[in-house]
């Protein structure tokens, strides 16, 4: 079977016999292999539908599975585990990254001695890899094992499947990270841009640890071995609690890029409040001069205002000396002025400016 085929169709299966004989198929719709599926001993289905929340009931129920297990799978808005006995199912996140946004898609499991049922929507394809080695994984499980012990490790493979792709798009966010770490050390990159991308990539990791949490719940109902259809075996439920420490770590991961971009966040809002203190210093530093200056115009317009007076009887002969007054009084008055402010203090530093 080519990767073309199995990437075209939407349904594939995969089923082992009673004489250990492994058989495959691909196609649009499942009825051609119906009969074969019926006389396997353990088998995995894998059904590609364009709306997981309408088309998961009647797909369940053309293989044996009641509309019940699905509509309580379907409750739940991130994740589910539902054990009916006779037939369970789990609802695990699907995870996918769109440039700065995590997209989480349902993944339905649903399970029934002797087969495992995987629905989830078209542009879910996690599984293709799955796919293409699902005949040489069959035919790895233990011949001799109990029936539950070979469905939950076939259970444990399709997780792990599942949780592989979801944190391989953890490296795609961490690369968007290394990114804005480029922008956050470049000086003229505007805060106007740097703190949305901040937030942007913020929201994106919550996103993720809440469909890496909601994992996590799933595979830490089934690591005790309690549903009937699951392997209580100690090696076997082993697997499971390695499903559970390898997202245990990507949680971990996760946390520490948020905590990493939880510092960004105060160094952008650092550098924020020191332009806000350069930009006051700038405006004191105004303010002083200006200071100055009124104080140079104010004495020499004060003396003109009084020379102006006619009991001054002011000539044109007066002009020399009348210039002269207001000249020397604008800069005595302007030195005067700049040793007060100086005096004083309420010069900014170069050194708070720059």
């Amino acid at each position: 079977m080519t990767n073309g085929n199995i990437l075209d169709k939407r349904f594939f299966y995969v089923g082992r016999s009673k004489t250990l004989q492994i058989t495959q198929g691909c196609a649009d719709s499942p009825e051609q292999f119906m009969d074969t599926i019926k006389a396997s001993r353990l088998a995995w289905l894998d059904y590609q539908v364009d709306d997981v929340e309408t088309d998961a009931y009647k797909i369940a129920e053309k293989f044996g599975f009641s509309r019940k297990l699905v509509a309580e799978l379907l409750k739940d808005y991130r994740s589910g585990y539902e054990d009916f006995d006779n037939e369970m199912g789990l609802k695990v996140p699907a995870m996918s990254v769109e440039g700065m946004d995590v997209v989480t898609s349902p993944v339905i499991v649903l399970i029934r001695k002797p087969i495992i049922l995987t629905i989830h929507g078209e542009k879910v394809q996690r599984f293709i890899r799955f796919r293409r080695y699902a005949e040489v994984y069959m035919r790895k499980i233990p011949k001799n094992k109990p029936l539950e012990d070979r469905m939950t490790l076939l259970l444990c493979r399709i997780l792990d499947e599942n949780n592989g792709r979801n944190f391989d798009h953890l490296r795609e966010i961490e690369e968007q990270g290394d990114k804005m770490s480029k922008w956050m050390m470049d000086p003229t990159t505007p805060r106007s841009k740097l703190g949305p991308e901040i937030y942007k990539m913020k929201h994106s990791l919550i996103v993720y640890l809440n469909g890496l949490w909601a994992t996590l719940d799933v595979i830490n109902s089934m690591r005790y071995g309690d549903a009937e259809l699951l392997s209580d075996d100690q090696t076997v439920l082993r697997r499971v609690e390695l499903l559970s420490s390898d997202v245990n770590q990507q949680i971990s991961l996760s946390e520490h890029m948020s905590e990493v971009l939880a510092s960004g966040l105060e160094v952008l809002q650092s550098i924020y409040n020191n332009q806000l203190q350069v930009f006051n210093n700038r405006m004191a530093f105004g303010m002083t001069y200006l200071t100055i200056l009124g104080t140079a115009v104010l004495v020499p317009n004060t003396i003109a205002t009084v020379m102006s007076n006619p009991a001054f009887a002011m000539t044109p002969s007066d002009e020399g000396w009348y210039i002269a007054l207001i000249v020397g009084s604008t800069i005595l008055s302007t030195v005067f002025a700049a040793w007060w402010v100086r005096r004083q203090g309420w010069f900014p530093k170069r050194t708070q400016i720059d």
